[in-house]
């Protein structure tokens, strides 16, 4: 009996076909899974990046809640057309404190993996009030009750918590100050030498352009501005020149 007479007889047999295929499935599993258990870290160790701040992390939370990653990914994958368009291609690491990460599965709108710096606080809060009127083409929806809506800071520090049951390093003083720090952020005559102890590369402003309240839309915008600033590529750039 040939090999291929052999295998017509566990193609014709139900039972034989579900055991051959969990048997391949198995093994590749394995082969797949168990390396990992053997290695202290499957990424990349990178300078510069650190948590969230606390005004950030509600920001993330709004961007999740509204369902922007179901529109705009956060990862430019390794190819020329991305990398020109949107900047260096994206670092393991980078998605590392996400949880869940928003690589996203499609392209509505442009990716958001380097935005931060790109554009100013006004563009964002004028984009995120009226996406049309900055961008004509655009199908996104209005986004203006942000700036209207008084952001619910009173658990922050829960989310702090939760965040570290899953790995981010948050430590004791962080979630302790967390309030202040969120606080803090969002207002440039604030004493912020504690903030800025605990979290480097930050910005410290009135992102939404009224002072008198902490809005959602202050929180988004500083997430935004925020994506893609926290690690220095110049030196991976360097690398990829040297090749």
């Amino acid at each position: 009996m040939s090999i291929l007479d052999k295998h017509g007889k566990i193609e014709r047999n139900l039972t034989l076909l579900f055991v051959g295929s969990l048997v391949a499935v198995l093994i590749g599993g394995i082969v797949e899974i168990a390396p990992l258990f053997y290695v202290k870290n499957t990424i990349e160790k990178v300078q510069g990046m650190r948590p969230y701040t606390p005004l950030e992390l509600a920001g993330r939370n709004i961007y999740v809640r509204e369902g922007c990653y179901l529109c705009h990914s956060q990862m430019i994958r390794p190819f020329r057309d991305e990398v020109e368009r949107y900047g260096h291609y994206s670092l393991a690491a980078e998605s590392m404190y996400d949880h869940p990460f928003q690589w996203g599965s499609k392209r509505t709108g442009p990716d958001l993996a380097r935005v931060g710096g790109r554009y100013s606080d006004d563009w964002h809060v004028q984009h995120l009030i009226d996406p049309q009127s900055v961008v004509p083409e655009s199908i996104m929806p209005k986004y203006g009750f942000l700036a209207a809506t008084a952001l619910a800071k009173s658990d922050i520090s829960g989310h702090l918590v939760a965040n570290r049951a899953v790995g981010v390093p948050y430590d004791d003083a962080m979630i302790s100050n967390a309030l202040a720090d969120l606080e803090a952020q969002a207002d440039s005559e604030a004493d912020t030498s504690g903030l800025e102890s605990r979290y480097a590369k930050i910005s410290i402003r009135d992102f939404d352009g009224n002072p008198r309240v902490v809005s959602e839309m202050d929180a988004l915008v500083a997430y935004l501005q925020m994506l893609g600033t926290l690690v220095d590529l110049k030196a991976y750039q360097q690398n990829e020149n040297l090749r």
